[in-house]
């Protein structure tokens, strides 16, 4: 159990099945329970090329690059957790065995799927819709009319998916670990000990969740789609898949901003409808699968606090290094 002080790292993470990942500075690191009741890490190097954090720096870019690093690493974590949860840990030994072939090639492969599937997801969220309000243009001719028709059923269809998941167990208790991780997160970000009572007083909902900005894709998107045309529905299609970065790049902006005003009074109500969503996306933990985000969270914090040691060790050898160099 860590007593933390608030830190310039900003902190995310992502639910599983059974579990909860967090991402900190230098790794990524998910817990979930087995049906043993025991609790399980699986750990990952934070690693990216220069050419992504130089494009993480670019506003409108930075948003795009990051939900790719993000629906390729997520996946990971999420097939471990499949994979591990109800698996009698007696078996464990055999299962290793057979899954021995390239660990690369699996990991690569594995982000790859997750990559499409975020691809795929986004144009079927965002095709469809312009193809049902096409069948409406006899009643709602009007450009205006079409793209809020649009909007209409592209909310419909979202609200409605994630209604229809809920409902199974499931995804039910992938939405209570969702909670946890937010409550867990909010603890911190409050200066709070991290115990189980404190963060369960936490609010489960968050202004930097990935639920809103699917919300503010929706949003977004109605006003950018305003300045191109809807007609003929070809077009219409083809135009909404070329503007797809610019209504992410655009959508990740927003989500900042709405982070960054949420102490505001006034402007803090720019990030209510994500938060509204957050009430469908989220549920509320109980003890045990807080224990289990805690058990993630701190995991993070000692790796960070273990590599922020050493970062100063480093620095601490380079200056003696450079007195003994002076004094010679």
């Amino acid at each position: 159990m860590f007593s933390v002080k608030k830190q310039e790292t900003t902190y995310g993470g992502q639910a599983l099945v059974e579990g909860v990942m967090f991402a900190g500075k230098k790794t990524f690191v998910s817990a979930i329970r087995r049906n043993d009741n025991s609790i399980e890490y699986f750990e990952q190097k934070r690693e990216e090329s220069s050419i992504a954090r130089n494009f993480k720096k670019i506003p409108f870019i930075r948003g795009i690059v990051a939900l790719i690093q993000a629906s390729a690493n997520g996946v990971k974590h999420l097939d471990f957790a499949s994979d591990r949860y109800d698996v009698d840990p007696a078996d464990d030994d055999k299962i290793a065995q057979e899954k021995e072939t390239s660990k690369l090639v699996m990991f690569l492969g594995i982000g790859l799927i997750g990559v499409l599937s975020f691809i795929f997801s986004k144009l079927i969220f965002t095709v469809t819709p312009a193809i049902v309000a096409n069948f409406f243009s006899s009643i709602v001719p009007s450009k205006p009319g079409q793209v809020l028709l649009e909007g209409l059923f592209k909310l419909v269809l979202l609200l409605g998916y994630i209604y229809i998941i809920s409902l199974t167990p499931l995804i039910k208790r992938v939405f209570q670990y969702h909670g946890a991780e937010h409550k867990v997160i909010n603890a911190y970000e409050n200066n709070l000990p991290l115990t189980i009572e404190n963060v369960q007083k936490q609010s489960r909902l968050h202004y930097r969740c990935g639920s809103s900005f699917m919300l503010f894709t929706v949003i977004v998107g109605v006003f950018v789609y305003m300045f191109v045309a809807t007609d003929p529905l070809w077009w219409r299609v083809v135009n909404r898949i070329l503007l797809l970065p610019i209504v992410i790049g655009l959508s990740f902006e927003v989500l900042q901003i709405t982070n960054k005003v949420r102490h505001i009074p006034i402007l803090r109500i720019l990030g209510y409808p994500g938060l509204w969503l957050q009430l469908l996306t989220t549920k509320e933990p109980d003890d045990e699968q807080v224990e289990v985000a805690l058990h993630s969270f701190n995991r993070v914090l000692e790796n960070d606090q273990v590599e922020a040691s050493n970062e100063e060790c480093d620095m601490s050898n380079v200056v003696k290094d450079s007195k003994l160099v002076q004094s010679q």
